[in-house]
This record gives C-alpha cells, sequence and structure tokens, in this order.
C-alpha cells in the first residue's frame, strides 16, 4: 500500500462521543500530514442498536468540526459503498472464500444452550468460552458429521460462522503507539464472524472492508486491542497484507479511575458529545459543546492534546498546524485526564483571536439572547468593554446585560456599601449636570464625574459607587464613564433618577 488511507468508521447506535471524535481528528490529522485519504465509514450491521438520526449526526458533527471526510456515504467516492449494510454482497462474496479455508466452521448452537453451559461453568467456578477446548462438545460443524450439518442446512436450522483458532500459536503483534508484543493463541476465543442473520459482525466486516478500501492504517481505541490478534490471523488465513494499527488510549473522567462518560459529563457539568443529541425514543437532550457555546477550533484544539503531545509543549494550534505536526509516535500510551476548566480556557483563549465583529456575529446567532434592536455601533462598543474576561460569547451578554435591560433590583450588599442618606442628593445634583453635558462621550465623561466630585468636596468612591449601582444595579461592569457613554445621556439620567426613588 503506497498511499496512506485511514477510516474512521463509527456505528449509528448514538451520538457520537467525545472519544470517538478524537479517534476521528487523529484519523484525519494523520492522513493530511501524509497526504493521504480520510474515510468516513458508517458501520451499521448492528440492527438491533441502530438509532434513527444517529448517522446524520455523526456527519453534521464531524462537519462542525472541520474534519471533512475525503470519502463517505455524504461525499461518494470510488470505494462505495460507505455503509457496511449496503455491502453484504462483498462479505458474502468474501464469505464464501474463508469457508473454505480450514479456518472457518459452522456453529448450532442456541442462545439457550449455550446459557446452560455457562451456568454449569458458573458452579464449577469456572468462566465459559466457545475456544479450542469447548468447541469440541458444542454443536458445530467440527463436532458433527456432514450429513448431520447437510440436514440442518436444510431444515434452515440458524446457524453462526466462527473463527477456528489455531491452538498454542505465538503471535506477534506490533502497534505504533504500544510498540511489539506477544499473544498466545490459546487466551483467545473462536469469535463470531457471521451472524444467524447473515449478517458480518464488527471482525468480519472490517477485515473485509479495510481490504477492499485499501486502508493502510487502522487507528482506533484500546477497547480493540483484545482482538488485534484474530484481526492478524483473518488477514494471513485470506492472503491479504495487513494495514498498521494504532489503538488510542482512554479518555479518564475528571476525578477517579475508568473512562469519561455522559454521567461524569452531567455530574460534573459539561457535555461529553459534540452536539445536542435528543433521543428519539426518550425525547431526552444531550447537552452538546457547540450549543454550550464552543467554538469550534477551541474544541477541536482541546480534543488534540487529549493524548498528543505537539513540539515544544505548544497548546494553541490551528487545525492546519496540527496537521502539520501530527505524529503518530507522539501519541501518549497513558490515559488523557479531561478537565472542563481546560476546556473552557482553550474557549476564552480563541475567543481572544476573534474580532468585535466576528463576536458579534456570533452573539446575534445566540439562543434566548434579546439585543432589543440595538444598534451595530452601539453592540460593538459593548462587545469591545466586556468581551475580556468572556469564557463564551453568551457571557457577554450576560456580563453585559445591563446594557439592554435598566435595573428592577438593586444588589443588597452592594446598597450597604454605596448608599447613605447624602447619596440622593448628590446624584440628583450630578443628573442635574448631565443633562448640561454637551459632549456625552467617555472622555468628557470622566471629566465631568471628576470635577463634580471635587466641587463637592467628596471621594471619588463616593460618587462612582452609587453611580455604578444606578447604572447596573450592582458593583460591577466596565468603567462608569463608559457605561454613561452607550447607555445615552436620557438613559443614564433616567436610570440615575429611578434609583434615587427606589432605593432606601
Amino acid at each position: 500500500m503506497s498511499k496512506v488511507r485511514v477510516r474512521f468508521a463509527p456505528s449509528p447506535t448514538g451520538p457520537l462521543h467525545l472519544g470517538g471524535v478524537r479517534t476521528a481528528l487523529y484519523d484525519y490529522l494523520f492522513a493530511k500530514n501524509q497526504g493521504g485519504d480520510f474515510v468516513l465509514r458508517i458501520e451499521d450491521t448492528d440492527t438491533a442498536r441502530y438509532v434513527e438520526g444517529a448517522e446524520d449526526y455523526i456527519m453534521e458533527a464531524l462537519e462542525w468540526c472541520g474534519i471533512i471526510p475525503d470519502e463517505s456515504p455524504k461525499h461518494g467516492g470510488k470505494y462505495a459503498p460507505y455503509r457496511q449494510s449496503e455491502r453484504r454482497d462483498i462479505y458474502d462474496r468474501h464469505l464464501a472464500e474463508f469457508l473454505k479455508t480450514d479456518f472457518a466452521y459452522l456453529a448450532f448452537d442456541t442462545a439457550e444452550e449455550l446459557d446452560e453451559i455457562r451456568k454449569e461453568f458458573d458452579q464449577n467456578g469456572e468462566v465459559f468460552a466457545y475456544n479450542y477446548i469447548t468447541r469440541n462438545r458444542l454443536k458445530n460443524s467440527l463436532t458433527l458429521s456432514d450429513e448431520e450439518v447437510q440436514q440442518l442446512l436444510d431444515d434452515k436450522v440458524p446457524y453462526v460462522v466462527r473463527f477456528k483458532m489455531p491452538v498454542d500459536r505465538t503471535l506477534n503483534l506490533e502497534d505504533i503507539i504500544r510498540g511489539k508484543f506477544s499473544v498466545n493463541t490459546n487466551t483467545l476465543d473462536d469469535k463470531v464472524l457471521v451472524k444467524n442473520d447473515g449478517m458480518p459482525t464488527y471482525h468480519f466486516a472490517n477485515i473485509v472492508d479495510d481490504h477492499e478500501m485499501e486502508i493502510s492504517h487502522v487507528i482506533r481505541g484500546e477497547e480493540w486491542l483484545p482482538s488485534l490478534g484474530l484481526h492478524y490471523l483473518l488477514y494471513e488465513v485470506m492472503g491479504w497484507e495487513k494495514p498498521e494499527f494504532a489503538h488510542l488510549s482512554l479518555i479518564l473522567k475528571p476525578e477517579g479511575k475508568g473512562k469519561l462518560s455522559k454521567r461524569d459529563g452531567d455530574k460534573f457539568g459539561f457535555p461529553v458529545f459534540p452536539l445536542n443529541f435528543k433521543d428519539p425514543e426518550t425525547g431526552n437532550i444531550s447537552k452538546g459543546y457547540r450549543e454550550e457555546g464552543y467554538l469550534p477550533e477551541a474544541f477541536i484544539n482541546m480534543v488534540a492534546l487529549l493524548g498528543w503531545s505537539p513540539a515544544n509543549d505548544r497548546e494553541i494550534l490551528s487545525l492546519d498546524e496540527m496537521v502539520h505536526e501530527f505524529d503518530l509516535h507522539k501519541v501518549h500510551k497513558a490515559g488523557a485526564r479531561f478537565s472542563k476548566e481546560k476546556a473552557e480556557w482553550f474557549n476564552h483563549e480563541y475567543l481572544k483571536f476573534k474580532t468585535d465583529e466576528e463576536i458579534l456575529s456570533l452573539l446575534k446567532t445566540t439562543d434566548a439572547i434579546n439585543l432589543n434592536g440595538a444598534a451595530d455601533d452601539q453592540l460593538l462598543k459593548i462587545v469591545s468593554l466586556v468581551r475580556e474576561r468572556a469564557t463564551f460569547v453568551k457571557d457577554i451578554y450576560r456580563d453585559g446585560h445591563f446594557f439592554f435591560e435598566t435595573p428592577n433590583f438593586y444588589d443588597e450588599k452592594a446598597v450597604k456599601k454605596a448608599w447613605n442618606e447624602d447619596t440622593p442628593s448628590v446624584l440628583n445634583d450630578f443628573a442635574g449636570i448631565l443633562t448640561e453635558a454637551e459632549t456625552f462621550d467617555s472622555e468628557n465623561l470622566k471629566k465631568i464625574i471628576h470635577d463634580f466630585a471635587e466641587a463637592k468636596g467628596l471621594g471619588m468612591g463616593k460618587v462612582m459607587m452609587p453611580l455604578r449601582l444606578s447604572l447596573v444595579g450592582e458593583l460591577k461592569g466596565p468603567d462608569v464613564p463608559d457605561i454613561l457613554q452607550i447607555l445615552g445621556k436620557e438613559e443614564s439620567t433616567a436610570r440615575i433618577r429611578n434609583a434615587v426613588n427606589n432605593i432606601q
């Protein structure tokens, strides 16, 4: 295989998990770094667990992340079709060849019969496995005569096709991330390759598809590492050149042991899916990073560093920079612990790169925000004033909500700190001066406040704090002259008089 070709092959059994996004991203980065192709293949042979809408969700999520396949069910390609459910004739053709080997056999055991055997093993303190020891006492084409097998086939008795694992053979395996290691075949069971409905399992279908699609490198999660020995043997039995393998470590939960799950997201208050996902059966909605306000470039940067370290320990990289630097040999063997705080840090950093105009455009499309018809020039001033501390675009509205809404309550602690019996008189006098101001920009307003305080013989705090409280409702926000300028003369004086009338 001269050209690098990788595939991301999710099952449409639910929303795309954070770990799946990382697998797709590493596939994409490696392919583009090597000048190769990134293929999206939908592994939908598990019809019992198929979830309506999951395939569309996967494609939309990858597009939002900027991980665009070269070939997919949507984009097409010369190795189509890219859904396993549409490749049945290809599997049947290769199954016919596989059945001619000494490594395939038919197993007619029912689920009930296998359950009885498991109970028998349990009672003896043993764990049942369909393997080189037990297969010789079970109902399959290894123990039945040719006539008995043919009779079962004629009677249309359901069966599965199993792989006949060789006995006591040492397999020398190699993984790009984990190096070389050995497995004895006696530790492996006889996996089902084709189910009793005729559809292949993952083990057979993915081997056939990877061969047919000329996949050069298989990058997948470490949960598939125990299957590597079987897959090596399948390539050997079929006489095919095997790809190189790289198994990615787990993304770990923020605290304790184990991999990151939706339950952890619910507990600690962060999404584990890229987009919101509505369960078609229950109607329950799982939160997504997009809807929570994360920028796609920040999200992808965060995901990329969950298990990979670029040169010089850089943390902020564009997708193009990641492509340029990515190296599978620098992917970590150990699990990567997820951090909500770090995810938010990435979003804050990327928000800083945005211009005021870009942030305003995002603000206008953010749900549950009412800008009350404010003009763009006013909105740009607000963005410029409050953006520095924002982690998400929605924070700009939250932190600057007082620009759009007159305070209808005043923080109790702030009132105790900023208000005394002389304050109403001071503010009424200042409001009168404001109405006379000819120039209502922040520089002139700063001078007006300073001159007023000096003329009254007051410290600046005695003017600034109650003034801020009147305008905002709390003792926070940008500089008071800037707030005054944006609110304008009429609104500013109205808020001051409203506070005087309502704060006791």
